[in-house]
């Protein structure tokens, strides 16, 4: 009686690309044996799949077709036997299962005669080889990327911020995407500002064109290669540690240590979330004048236009246009800009403070290398336990990983404390010209910065009862310079425009009236 046989051809992408494996040269070696054999071929089935396991799409099809049509089919062919597997035990499973729906398994190259004990030992040198070349070369592939992660290089697909690109030798490596950086360092500063909270974050940068899931940013916000750092991670006796990268970091190592403080609850102070949108940057900060509640904030559409108001849910049902109390908010910011013609005096007193409180930071240096040392003391008397045998290597591997990364915080914040006159004398000029152009700073800010400065001045709400502007306390440094600025515009006659010159000591009570 003739036989019946499926032909199964299976090739995996890297072995035709590395071993010139074909489909239709299987087929043909098939179809001929077939041939001279007096086979009949029922059905050819492809397969373009890994055979680590025997998880793959048609051969799945192939065991259904066995069940549902039982008897039709004597035998499935194919050349070799890695073709049927490269996992001995798996192999063994599924030849049994198929001898039970009454089906041979059989290799063409490779023949066996499994009704033949000894042939199994055959069977298993067959399937144990492809199996020990599929664990060698895994292990070399991971022994090379384990080896390329120590040089810092970074191996697979960039992560967002980054793109991946060949050097000239045919070496790969990743490199900023500039567009794309702009939102990570943007999504970081604010996570570190503790501003929103890090689902808000997360929606803002969405808008700004972050292409990740909410899971996926939250991966990237513990990724250490967004500050120029790689992991290594444990084998064997060997711990996981960072390694310098090759690539060039986004964000500095400060700011992501400052993020993982964020995100680990060190630091986590968030302010209420409030959701808002351009035309609304007062919301959460705007009281209603009659009944003191949190004003909402809403668009309704007119003949040509949306317009947009602050309104109260409660029954007074006060509102007032957003463009109206923009304008109020803003003219009143003004009154907290310096005058111009102060401008040197604010720099020499501020100056003078910083140099007379220097020794902060030189304290802060102190205590910073005062820990550094401490911790490796520590790590010393731990190596010392290790030797006397009073601890295993394990617990050494612990505290080592532990406190060299305790010591590697620490140097970062020493390394980025900083004495320098110039730099601040620099940061103090620019930063007295933002505050001399206030309104300008407010108005060209995006929402996120708009409401930092609101929240900044006014620390408690705000509201406008009789076309006034009402708060509850503004910032002690504002309401400083409000005072001058009152001060010097009640004064019609000015003694000279270089204030840098004038005494700025402070008379006692009881000689004179006390200045402000």
């Amino acid at each position: 009686m003739k036989k019946i046989a499926d032909l199964y051809v299976r090739v995996s992408t890297d072995e035709q690309a590395d071993k010139g494996y074909s489909q239709r040269n299987q087929e043909e070696m098939l179809r001929k044996f077939c041939g001279l054999n007096n086979i009949q071929i029922r059905d050819v089935i492809y397969e373009d799949y890994s055979a680590k396991t025997f998880n793959r799409p048609q051969w799945k099809k192939i065991l259904l077709n066995l069940r549902r049509y039982k008897n039709k089919t004597d035998l499935i062919l194919f050349t070799k036997w890695d073709r049927f597997s490269r996992n001995a035990g798996d192999a063994y499973q599924m030849i049994n299962l198929l001898r039970k729906l009454g089906v041979e398994p059989q290799a063409i190259e490779q023949p066996l005669d499994l009704s033949i004990p000894e042939n199994k030992m055959m069977l298993a040198f067959y399937l144990a080889a492809p199996e020990v070349e599929n664990d060698r070369r895994a292990l070399n592939t991971m022994h090379g990327m384990r080896r390329a992660k120590k040089e810092g290089r970074y191996m697979g697909i960039a992560p967002f911020g980054y793109m991946n690109k060949t050097k000239d030798d045919g070496r790969k490596f990743i490199m900023i995407n500039e567009k794309q950086a702009i939102i990570v360092r943007w999504a970081f500063h604010e996570i570190a500002k503790k501003t929103f909270n890090t689902e808000s974050v997360y929606y803002f940068a969405k808008k700004k064109g972050l292409t990740l899931t909410k899971s996926g940013f939250w991966v990237m916000l513990k990724n250490p290669l967004y500050c120029g750092k790689i992991f290594v991670p444990k084998y064997k006796d060997e711990i996981g540690y960072f390694v310098r990268g090759q690539h060039e970091a986004i964000i500095s190592e400060e700011l992501f240590y400052e993020v993982q403080d964020v995100l680990d609850g060190r630091a986590r102070v968030y302010r209420p979330k409030i959701e808002t949108i351009d035309e609304f940057p007062l919301r959460g900060f705007f009281l209603c004048p009659k009944c003191s509640k949190k004003l909402t904030a809403s668009k309704c559409k007119g003949r040509s236009k949306y317009y947009y108001y602050y309104h109260c849910e409660s029954s007074c049902k006060y509102r007032i246009n957003s463009e109206e109390a923009n304008e109020k908010f803003i003219s009143n910011l003004n009154i907290f800009a310096p005058v111009q013609a102060v401008k040197k005096l604010y720099t020499s007193l501020i100056l003078e403070s910083y140099n007379s409180n220097t020794s902060v930071a030189k304290e802060e240096k102190s205590e910073l290398l005062t820990q550094i040392t401490n911790y490796e003391k520590r790590l010393s008397n731990a190596r010392e336990l290790l030797v006397t045998e009073q601890i295993d290597s394990d617990d050494y591997q612990k505290m080592k990983s532990e406190y060299g990364q305790i010591i590697n915080r620490l140097e970062i914040k020493l390394n980025n404390i900083s004495d320098d006159k110039q730099s601040v004398e620099g940061l103090l000029n620019m930063g007295i010209d933002r505050l001399i152009q206030l309104n300008f700073a407010y108005t060209n800010a995006n929402l996120s910065e708009a409401r930092d400065l609101i929240g900044l001045i006014y620390p408690e709400n705000f509201t406008f009862r009789n076309n006034q502007f009402q708060t509850a306390r503004v910032n002690e440094v504002a309401g400083r310079i409000y005072l001058i600025n009152s001060e010097l515009c009640s004064k019609k006659n000015e003694t000279k425009e270089d204030f840098s010159s004038l005494s700025r000591k402070v008379t006692s009570t009881g000689f004179k009236p006390v200045t402000f």
